[in-house]
C-alpha cells in the first residue's frame, strides 16, 4: 500500500489535482498514521498490560489516541460480583437492557433510576417495575428522578417505544407505583455510590440529565464511581464501504443523527447534560454510539428465535416488542435509520459491555466532549483527535463487538 501511495504521489505531482483530490490524499496519509500508530500501541501493551485499580485497560499507553483491542480480565479462580447502578428511560430497549443484567451472573443491580427521555418519568418508573416483576425482582429499589432536561422541553420517543413506552401494551398486574422509592434518584446515586466506593459501576442508558445533576449535587460522585457504561452519541466514522475511485481508500463520514441531522436521542434530549457528563466525569468512561450499535445489528431471524423462546419473559418481551418491530419493518426504517436490515438493541449493547469484559474487541481512548450551539450539530458528540482541547480524561469509545457473546446474552436475559 505504501508503495502504490508513492507511486500515486508521483502522479500527482505531474498532473492538475483539484483540491478535493488533495484533501483525500491527505486523509490516506492520516490513516497510514493512525493504522502505524495502532501497531505500535499493539507492541507496546503485549509488554505492558497490567491489571489494577485503573480496571481493564491499565497498563495501556495513554499519551494519544490510540485503537486497541480490548485484553481479557486476569483470572484468580474467584467470581467476583459486579455491582452496577442502572440510569434509564426505560422503553423497549431499556427493558432489554435490564433484563440482560439481571440474567447475569454475579452481577448485582443496586437500584434503577429513571430519567424522563423515551417516555415520561412517570412511565418510565412505572416500566421498569413492570420489567423487574417478570423477572421476579421486585426487591432491588426504583427512583424517580428528572422529568425534564437541564434546558429545552422533554423529547418523547413514543412513536417507536409506544406512549408509554413499552409498545402501548396492556398490563392489568402492573405494579403499584407504590413500590417507587421515595427518595430521589439523583440522592439516591450519591448514597449508593458512597455506600460502594470504588466498586459501582454506572449503566446509562437514557439521556444523562440525572448524572449531571448528581456531579453538581456532589462534585465527588464521579470519583466514588469504577466506572462509566453510556449508550448515546454519534460521531464520525471511516466507511470501508465507499471506495474513492483514484485514492482507493475509505471516505470519513460524518456523524449520521436517529433524532436530528447529527444527533442521537439521548444526547439530542439533554445536550446540556452530556456535556456535563463528559466534561466533569473523570472515572473511566465506556461509550456505545449510534453508529456502534447500529454496525453491531443482529439478523432479524435471530430476533424471532429469541422472542420464540417458550418462558414467561420471552412472552412479555414479544407482547412489549410488537410495535417496535412493526415500526423497524415498515417502510425503509431499517435502510434509512440503521444502515440496513437487521435487529438493534442500542441500550442493550452498553450493558454487554457492563457485565462481560470479553463482549468488546476493540475500541478508541480519546478525548470527547459534545456541541452546544450548533444549528445542525447540537447534541453531536465531538472527537478531539488532534488534542486540541488539552483534555487529561480520554473516553473508550467502543469499535468492535463480539456478536456471538451477545447473542449469547440476549438469549440468556429471556430464558
Amino acid at each position: 500500500m505504501l508503495n502504490g501511495m508513492c507511486n500515486g504521489s508521483k502522479i500527482l505531482r505531474n498532473a492538475t489535482v483539484d483540491a478535493n483530490a488533495i484533501s483525500l490524499l491527505a486523509k490516506v496519509l492520516q490513516a497510514t498514521e493512525e493504522l502505524l500508530d495502532t501497531c505500535r500501541f499493539a507492541a507496546a501493551w503485549n509488554s505492558s498490560l497490567t491489571v489494577g485499580n485503573q480496571g481493564i485497560y491499565a497498563g495501556l499507553p495513554s499519551s494519544r489516541t490510540q485503537s486497541y483491542s480490548t485484553p481479557a480480565r486476569a483470572g484468580t479462580g474467584i467470581a467476583m460480583v459486579k455491582k452496577l447502578l442502572v440510569d434509564v428511560d426505560c422503553g423497549v430497549d431499556d427493558a432489554q437492557a435490564i433484563m440482560m443484567a439481571l440474567a447475569a451472573p454475579d452481577v448485582q443491580v443496586l437500584g434503577i433510576t429513571c430519567v424522563s427521555g423515551n417516555t415520561t418519568v412517570d412511565n418510565v418508573c412505572r416500566n421498569s417495575l413492570r420489567v423487574l416483576k417478570v423477572c421476579g425482582r421486585l426487591e432491588i429499589p426504583v427512583f424517580r428522578g428528572a422529568s425534564k432536561p437541564i434546558l429545552g422541553n422533554a423529547l418523547s420517543a413514543g412513536h417507536f417505544h409506544g406512549q408509554d413506552g413499552l409498545g402501548d401494551a396492556p398490563d392489568s398486574h402492573a405494579p403499584s407505583s407504590e413500590m417507587i422509592q421515595k427518595e430521589g434518584a439523583v440522592a439516591a446515586m450519591i448514597r449508593i455510590a458512597r455506600e460502594h466506593a470504588g466498586e459501582v459501576s454506572l449503566v446509562a442508558t437514557g439521556p444523562l440529565t440525572n448524572l449531571a445533576l448528581a456531579v453538581r449535587l456532589d462534585p465527588t460522585f464521579p470519583e466514588l464511581l469504577k466506572s462509566l457504561y453510556i449508550m448515546g452519541a454519534t460521531l464520525t466514522v471511516r466507511s470501508p464501504s465507499f471506495l474513492h475511485p483514484f485514492l482507493c481508500t475509505s471516505v470519513v463520514l460524518n456523524a449520521r443523527g436517529n433524532t436530528t441531522v447529527c444527533a442521537e436521542f439521548n444526547f439530542a434530549a439533554d445536550p446540556e447534560a452530556a456535556y456535563v457528563v463528559l466534561n466533569e466525569f473523570l472515572c473511566p468512561t465506556y461509550i456505545a454510539t449510534w453508529e456502534f450499535t447500529c454496525r453491531s445489528k443482529l439478523p432479524w431471524e435471530f430476533c424471532h428465535r429469541w422472542l420464540a423462546q417458550d418462558t414467561e419473559k420471552a412472552r412479555f418481551m414479544k407482547q412489549i416488542f410488537r410495535h417496535s418491530m412493526e415500526v423497524c419493518c415498515g417502510g425503509h426504517f431499517d435502510n434509512e435509520m440503521v444502515g440496513g436490515q437487521g435487529f438493534v438493541s442500542c441500550d442493550s449493547y452498553a450493558m454487554a459491555a457492563a457485565i462481560d469484559d470479553a463482549f468488546v474487541t476493540a475500541c478508541k481512548r480519546v478525548a470527547v466532549t459534545v456541541e452546544l450551539t450548533g444549528t445542525h450539530t447540537r447534541g453531536m458528540m465531538v472527537l478531539d483527535n488532534l488534542e486540541l482541547l488539552k483534555k487529561k480524561h480520554k473516553a473508550f469509545v467502543l469499535e468492535e463487538a463480539d456478536l456471538e457473546r451477545f447473542k449469547a446474552l440476549m438469549m440468556a436475559a429471556l430464558k
